[in-house]
């Protein structure tokens, strides 16, 4: 007997068959008691017309976990849902546990073997409800957060009082496993029509004495293409919430139920109504029978305390009373829409007015403007530089641009200002000093008597400015004589490394002074004690003694998706028990490398300080990231990840071939990555010869003290002597000085 049933209906979806059926026949779930069959797929042809039953038999003929189910053509009803081609692999199933799947759908990797984990946790309960992501026909998945009633805290099995929110609207079939003698002894099957999920999911978690939850997804549910209300679609929701309420019926322990059911479909009718307002191709008559079937039925089922708009339009009103209620909101939308578009002239006007008054008065000398990263949060070396202004400089006044969602990250004695407001203007306007590690608003007239500080972000490895004028994917539509026009604002430009100077005066050729003292960034990874690390270890909850591994590759030109070239969850089995990985997306990217929990594996995407994240990693994996550069100054393992590098360079282009004189070891596959570590060469003799050479070459004036040399010179004015190079012994001896406890043994695999 197989552990998991899996039934696949399959009706004029020829396109993303194969990709659904790989998904399930690819996954590791093996069980100790039958290997070899842990797993039936139940793929049943629902009468299509296209080539699915044909895909189906190739699957069958291939793979004995497959068997091939068929199905007539119906020709009064074609495509007549999928309930009745899940009645019959249900009819068919001899696993534990049974599972629904769409044919364009895919099952997670993994997905069935963290299923069973959570099964056996939880003692095999009647149901099982997982997190499923939302794929568009587009492309891409949106993930939203994993709702809070699929939460593992609390008791790993339950009843449905314990956790009603799980009756949510809308609740599909495919995100649940269900335990088939539960099935069979409730007597449960799919009812006709097309929104058949809609008694399934209601009758299953009624009926169920146990329930269990995983808060994973499990399941990418695609979009389909196409109106959103089809023909007649829409009005099969009234029969299927009557066999709802009749099934409640029929089991008086149900009763308390009724009134939490009657607002479910309250809520399920609402939004349905919106729909078939709108829906192209349906006749004034099918809309207003719509209404009033939807109005019977909230009289039928006695519907609780529905209020507002979306619920009295539908409980109280016709069609043509519901359509002058949205058209009524709708005129409402547009009249605000229509003030704040004849605001917005006026408002711009008065901002570009307030700006030219504002450089008409003197500059203010104790003033000075930071901004990192085009506004956004608390970092890098203007930072870095701020605080040691704060510091430094007798009665400075400093301010932050940042937006809303970074404010937490700028320390309290700082100004916070908002983009594109009045206070902005002043700010830029009348400000002795300017510092960002890009470039400014391109509205900034440069006065006579201001300082702009440009700090970059980081060593170039990847090229830019005017560099990129002959790679149009990494440009970007890059506007060069404006690049040229924002340089030529520049006083003073930080550099990290001779490196660092030459490349930049080349990319950005304009009349600033390069400032070649270090990079004040990296100030805290070379002051920074042990304790400070352990802190860090802490509030990321990193446990015990592990060693630590940040994965941090960086922005793709040449994909609009994000770069991801290794299975996390496979590569944290593989390093062990003793390794924890920290995973760190590029900030052009919004989605995390992984939104799926995973064993020893952390996002630290949106953590505030990348410093903070080198500073407790015992090694590095990246690919043509700038943090290579910072973080060799640690003197810890690097490991280079170079599996596109043709790619990248046809795209992006890189100053040097990081392969001739990498910091540390280099894998161009996820296999070698991963002999990489369980061998120990990731931290051998020969990868610390090459991170010694490497951090000779860019880190030879980073000491802690950068931002304390930029200040004295941009902002006191001490024109001291540029800082002499250390030696490599003096970098080794102030790296190894704060490195954290012996790492742990490398396992042999």
């Amino acid at each position: 007997m197989p552990r998991f049933s899996v039934i696949v209906p399959a009706y004029k979806l020829q396109a993303h068959l194969h990709a659904c059926l790989e998904s399930v026949l690819s996954q590791t779930f093996e069980s100790d008691e039958s290997p070899a069959f842990d797993l039936e797929v139940l793929a049943v042809d629902a009468g299509s017309p296209d080539s699915c039953g044909e895909i189906i038999d190739e699957f069958a003929a291939r793979d004995p976990r497959v068997a091939a189910v068929h199905l007539p053509a119906d020709p009064a009803d074609p495509g007549q849902g999928p309930g009745p081609a899940r009645n019959a692999g249900l009819v068919r199933a001899t696993g534990d546990y049974v599972l629904f799947l769409d044919g364009d759908d895919t099952l997670a990797p993994h997905a069935l073997r963290d299923i069973a984990d959570r099964l056996k946790a939880s003692g095999d309960p009647d149901v099982l409800v997982f997190g499923h992501a939302r794929t568009r026909w587009s492309g891409g998945t949106e993930h939203p957060p994993v709702p809070p009633h699929l939460t593992e805290s609390g008791p790993a099995s339950f009843q449905l009082a314990e956790r009603p929110a799980l009756l949510r609207q809308p609740s599909p079939s495919w995100n649940k496993a269900y335990r088939r003698e539960f099935i069979e002894r409730e007597g449960l099957a799919f009812p006709p029509g097309r929104h058949t999920d809609t008694f399934w999911s209601y009758a299953t978690l009624l009926a169920a004495a146990s329930l269990s939850t995983l808060e994973r997804v499990c399941v990418h549910h695609r979009a389909r293409r196409g109106p959103a209300v089809a023909h007649g679609r829409h009005f099969d929701l009234f029969p299927q919430y009557d066999r709802v309420f009749d099934f409640v019926d029929s089991r008086p322990a149900l009763g308390s139920w009724r009134p939490v059911l009657a607002r479910r479909m309250a809520d399920h009718l609402a939004a349905a109504s919106a729909d078939v307002l709108t829906a192209p191709g349906l006749s004034a008559r099918t809309r207003s029978e719509f209404f009033r079937l939807a109005r019977a039925h909230y009289g039928r089922h006695r519907v609780p305390g529905a209020a507002g708009l979306r619920h009295a339009g539908v409980r109280f009103g016709t069609y043509r009373t519901y359509r002058a209620l949205r058209g009524l909101r709708a005129l409402r939308a547009r009249a605000r829409a229509l003030a704040t578009a004849l605001a917005r002239p006026a408002r711009t006007a008065a901002l570009r007015l307030h700006y030219r008054v504002q450089r008409s008065l003197p500059v203010r000398e104790d003033l000075a403007v930071f901004s990192a990263y085009w506004n956004g949060g608390y970092t890098c070396g203007p930072a870095a530089i701020e605080a040691k202004v704060r510091e430094l400089v007798p009665g400075a006044r400093t301010a932050w641009i940042t937006t809303p969602e970074h404010d937490a990250t700028v320390p309290t004695p700082t100004r916070r200002l908002r983009p594109g407001g009045f206070a902005y203007f002043s700010a830029l306007a009348r400000a002795k000093y300017l510092v960002n590690n890009v470039e400014f608003d391109h509205r900034l007239v440069k006065r006579p008597g201001q300082t702009l500080l440009q700090t970059h972000h980081g060593t170039p490895l990847k090229t830019m400015g005017l560099d990129l004028t002959d790679r149009p994917a990494a440009a970007h539509g890059t506007d060069f004589t404006r690049l040229l026009a924002d340089a030529d604002k520049w006083d003073f430009v930080l550099s990290a490394n001779r490196h660092s100077t030459l490349t930049g005066e080349r990319a950005f050729p304009a009349a600033y002074t390069t400032l070649e003292y270090g990079s004040p960034r990296n100030d805290v990874l070379l002051r920074a004690t042990a304790v400070d690390a352990a802190q860090v270890r802490d509030r990321l909850g990193i446990p015990g003694r592990s060693t630590v591994v940040l994965y941090a590759p960086t922005y793709r030109d040449y994909s609009r998706a994000q770069h991801l070239p290794l299975d996390l969850e496979r590569l944290g089995r593989a390093l062990g028990p003793e390794f924890f990985l920290l995973t760190r997306a590029h900030f052009a990217y919004r989605e995390p490398l992984s939104r799926t929990p995973l064993p020893r594996v952390l996002d630290v995407t949106g953590h505030p300080s990348v410093e903070e994240l080198l500073l407790v990693a015992d090694a590095l994996v990246t690919d043509y990231s700038s943090l290579m550069f910072d973080y060799a100054n640690l003197d810890r393992p690097i490991v280079i990840l170079d599996d596109d590098r043709e790619a990248y360079e046809a795209a992006r282009g890189t100053y040097f071939d990081l392969r001739g004189g990498p910091p540390g070891a280099v894998a161009h596959t996820e296999d070698e990555l991963i002999d990489i570590f369980t061998t120990g060469h990731w931290r051998g003799s020969r990868s610390a010869q090459l991170r010694a050479a490497f951090r000779a070459r860019f880190c030879p004036y980073d000491d802690g003290h950068a931002a304390d040399r930029v200040v004295r010179r941009v902002f006191l004015g001490e024109a001291g002597a540029a800082p002499a190079p250390r030696s490599l012994p003096e970098q080794r001896a102030h790296a190894t000085e704060f490195a954290p406890p012996a790492l742990a043994a490398p396992p042999r695999r």
